[in-house]
């Protein structure tokens, strides 16, 4: 694993005189709800929350200098949503482009405090082309993608697509949105015999030609329906990538996500469908994490080194506290790659640390309030992005 100072565990300062939290988040949020409750339970004043609207709505927020700061999903949110994508209704796909530039400019908004999320890895963690890059720069293990970096190939539209499967010899691939979250307007394509193709995904293409997100996994098997889906996508960015085969539990695919503290790997979950979208609000399941490490060391691997995968990819955004890595293990356990490494992806509520990860007992939010107690120079002093 990658050795790396570790705040987790250590004795913080005083608490009655412990540093001052903040987020930035969605109030009525149950993200912030968790993260309250933390730090409640570590014996601090709860966090002063600063509502996204309000950064919208004021262009900007203050924070004292020695205020820590952490920054939430704005998600869930449809005023929010609104400000962000422009759209009237919240269950639309399109406008993540807009969303994205709205977002990182609202982050560089945030004046003074000091930062648990880095506004220019933020920026990164938010493209998955730039991401994909980074990640692959660093060798850290990831699919094969023609439009990783800022020289990738363009995707304008589903005529694109087509001549990067050719081109790349990807009979199998994922189309993304490149500012894309939770799944929303990802395609799982598969081309065969025939000129066939099909594409599994939780867009749901109504009549108007307008694209929808739905809880409801489909497939498209009519060229003409992807490609409207990937044309009216396109103008927000889209990424591309191998589809790579995963290893599979009780008949399931399976994957994992990893959530990194303090560059820690310090809880993980295994997520398995039935579909290539593994994502548990989409009908994902929960697998058995100790069936996982018997069958990584059973393939002759250690659990340790799946976690170290994890950890490097966490060490490209050496700025930012908590990351969610998605692991993507390869058929039979003896390895994996990174599919994504995500700014907000420590949803995972009331689930406890990984033994030997020193955040046993301890949630994710409660291991981030213990990483800013356990280094308090770092926390009290550290360089403010204003």
């Amino acid at each position: 694993m990658v050795h790396r100072p570790s705040p987790l565990g250590e004795s913080g300062p005083d608490r009655a005189s412990g540093p001052r939290l903040a987020v930035v988040g969605n109030p009525d949020n149950r993200r912030v709800a968790l993260f309250e409750e933390a730090v409640r339970a570590a014996g601090l004043p709860a966090p002063r929350v600063v509502p996204w609207a309000d950064v919208l709505s004021a262009g900007g927020a203050e924070f004292a200098a020695d205020e820590i700061v952490r920054l939430d999903s704005p998600g869930e949110n449809p005023a929010v949503d609104r400000l962000l994508r422009g759209a009237t209704d919240p269950t639309r796909v399109e406008g993540s482009g807009r969303w994205y530039a709205r977002f990182t400019a609202a982050v560089r908004s945030l004046r003074g405090g000091v930062r648990l999320d880095d506004p220019d890895e933020l920026a990164v963690l938010f493209d998955k082309r730039l991401c994909h890059a980074v990640l692959d720069a660093a060798g850290v293990s990831v699919p094969a993608s023609p439009t990783s970096g800022p020289r990738g190939e363009p995707v304008r539209g589903w005529d694109d697509v087509r001549a990067s499967m050719r081109a790349h010899r990807m009979p199998r691939l994922f189309v993304k949105p490149a500012h894309g979250s939770s799944a929303s307007g990802v395609l799982a394509v598969e081309s065969g015999g025939g000129g066939r193709i099909r594409a599994t995904t939780s867009v749901e293409l109504a009549a108007d030609g307008g694209l929808h997100n739905s809880l409801r996994v489909r497939r498209y098997e009519r060229e003409q329906d992807i490609a409207a889906i990937v044309d009216a996508l396109a103008p927000d960015g889209l990424h591309l990538e191998r589809w790579l085969p995963k290893a599979s539990q009780d008949g399931r695919a399976a994957d994992l996500r990893v959530v990194v503290v303090a560059g820690r790997a310090t809880h993980a979950v295994v997520r398995t469908s039935r579909s290539p979208l593994t994502n548990l609000h989409l009908g994902g399941r929960r697998g058995d994490l100790d069936s996982v490490r018997e069958a990584v060391e059973g393939a002759g691997a250690r659990w340790t080194d799946l976690l170290e995968v994890c950890e490097r990819a966490a060490a490209c955004f050496p700025r930012t506290l908590c990351v969610g890595v998605d692991l993507l293990p390869a058929v039979g356990w003896h390895r994996a790659a990174v599919g994504e490494v995500n700014a907000f992806g420590d949803l995972l509520p009331r689930l406890t640390g990984l033994p030997g990860s020193g955040a046993e007992g301890l949630d994710t939010y409660a291991a981030q309030v213990a990483a800013v107690l356990g280094d308090p120079t770092r926390y009290r002093t550290g360089t403010s992005h204003a």
